[in-house]
């Protein structure tokens, strides 16, 4: 199961604490890769997923909550390497993550937003007998307050 269906599971379920501790822990940062795999079935074993080299592939970080961008460019996508050509798309896909960030962040705060509302409709109302022996949320009687 993927993040987003585990969160929508979490919603239906009514654990909308936990989906949105899943959604923030997902929210903190993004990782994009772009890699030319081989096309050779004997390089690759047909078993085993493929792993990017590190020649062949550009690895992009960035963590919304350290606001760090790490890049890692390997030789074949610069100067005259084979993949120089897929640069611009690797760029391209940064500038969707990015929108992803943000649209993200904008479901999130509606999330918040949807949950405070939930949770103050759903607090008890304080009794009387709690109000007139006073507290640090409700001044006593024997407050004289205007």
């Amino acid at each position: 199961m993927g993040i987003s269906d585990e969160f929508k599971a979490k919603l239906k379920a009514g654990e909308i604490f936990d989906a949105i501790n899943l959604a923030l822990e997902e929210a903190i940062e993004l990782k994009i890769t772009t890699w030319v795999c081989s096309s050779n079935p004997d390089i690759q074993d047909p078993t085993a997923p493929a792993q990017p080299t590190a020649d062949a592939s550009i690895h992009t970080r960035i963590n919304i909550v350290d606001g760090n961008i790490d890049n890692q460019v390997g030789s074949q996508f610069v100067g005259n390497g084979l993949y120089t050509e897929l640069r611009p798309f690797h760029i391209e896909q940064m500038q969707q993550g990015r929108r992803i960030i943000y649209q993200n962040l904008g479901n999130l705060q509606q999330l918040f937003i949807l949950t405070s509302k939930t949770t103050m409709t759903q607090l008890p109302k304080i009794s009387r007998k709690f109000r007139e022996r006073g507290s640090f949320l409700y001044p006593s009687n024997q407050d004289k307050l205007p």
